[in-house]
């Protein structure tokens, strides 16, 4: 019979770091989305409002749809925007 010995691996001591949590967007893209957000809500508003108005009133119609694409845009752009580290590089 042949005795076979357990395989160990190596121990080796394993160093924690502190990780900060990676933060995908700053302070600024979070402002620009909620102020998109705003926004569009404000968009809908002026499109539902005017209860005397007619339903083909020009506010309802071409304002308030241009007021909605806006807020989505800066929707876009506050996703998109990349803000300026505030740390100085260091060029040589």
């Amino acid at each position: 019979m042949s005795s076979k010995k357990p395989i160990t691996k190596p121990s080796k001591t394993i160093e924690k770091k502190e990780v900060k949590p990676l933060m995908v967007f700053k302070k600024q893209n979070y402002m620009l989305l909620a102020i998109s957000f705003i926004i569009v809500v404000i968009g809908f508003i002026v499109m539902g409002s005017g209860k005397g108005q007619a339903f083909d009133a020009p506010n309802k119609i071409t304002v308030a749809p241009l007021i909605v694409l806006a807020g989505f845009a800066l929707g876009v752009v506050s996703i998109l925007y990349n803000p300026k580290s505030e740390t100085p590089s260091q060029e040589e």
